[in-house]
């Protein structure tokens, strides 16, 4: 008998808010695994303290959010081909004290996209240009949208990304700029939310016109916490097909196992320890 789990787990800031734990550990214990799954508050300024520790004390792997998804980069090894195209990381893998950098985000975003519509000849509005919204732009391009549009308040990474999935995928792509409230056009099927605004504030608004989601629009959120965010709400109130941040999450979380440990986990029971300790009635 031995005494000595396999360490995972997340960097970020803030780390509060973020449940991710939860459903890790579940699926750990669904699949049998002598493993923990730690959540770490990380600031910038201790990210390569804290990525040398975790090498030191021999993890297998760690999960990358909010603000290091890009600044991460500087510390590894090399890229996995996803995340050297999309120029961002939110998990890493350690072997033989050799990190490589992944990203799970747009293939997570897209695995839970395909259960309410295919990506495939979509219009998507992407809100945002940062780690999130560069996965999404790019897994989405890559899984048969036809358009692309980035809405971000940055013109210059907003052009930047539209230009990239425009030269390295084969749909089209535009930016548009974010300097008032925006609405979102009726060529669209999709809008996703992959800003912050939203994380542990129910109330919190992206800055959209609520009346542009329409009924026929899938409306999603990359939030996880709270599930139910002010926008998704707003969206709902409209009767536009709403997709919340946990299925992605749940989607994004599996992937990293399976490179981890090399082990299918149970969605379902990820799901529902989402489902539990964020308070909600059901898992859906």
């Amino acid at each position: 008998m031995g005494f000595l789990s396999v360490l995972t787990g997340s960097f970020s800031s803030p780390a509060d808010d973020n449940p991710t734990v939860a459903m890790m550990e579940a699926a750990y214990e669904a699949a049998g695994l002598d493993a923990r799954y730690l959540n770490v508050d990380v600031s910038s300024a201790d990210l390569a303290d804290a990525i040398s520790g975790a090498r030191a004390m021999g993890w297998v792997g760690f999960n990358c959010s909010m603000p290091h998804k890009v600044a991460v980069i500087d510390h590894l090894d090399q890229l996995a081909e996803s995340a050297e195209l999309i120029g961002a990381v939110n998990c890493v893998t350690i072997h033989d004290g050799s990190l490589t950098g992944h990203n799970t985000d747009g293939q997570g975003f897209v695995e839970a996209m395909r259960e309410y519509r295919h990506p495939g000849g979509t219009h998507i509005v992407v809100l945002g240009a940062g780690g999130a919204g560069r996965a999404i732009a790019v897994e989405s391009a890559l899984a048969g949208a036809a358009r692309i549009t980035v809405v971000n308040r940055n013109a210059v990474r907003g052009e930047a990304l539209a230009q990239l999935v425009a030269d390295r995928t084969d749909a089209e792509a535009d930016f548009q700029p974010w300097t008032s409230r925006y609405a979102v056009p009726s060529s669209a099927d999709v809008v996703v939310n992959a800003t912050s605004v939203g994380l542990g504030d129910d109330q919190a608004l992206v800055d959209i016109d609520p009346d542009s989601l329409r009924p026929e629009l899938l409306v999603a959120d990359v939030i996880p916490n709270p599930p139910r965010t002010a926008y998704l709400r707003a969206a709902a109130q409209r009767k536009a097909q709403t997709l919340d941040g946990l299925g992605m999450l749940v989607a994004q979380g599996a992937i990293a196992i399976e490179l981890w440990h090399g082990v299918n986990p149970d969605r379902a029971a990820m799901r529902s320890r989402l489902s539990e300790v964020l308070g909600l009635d059901s898992p859906d």
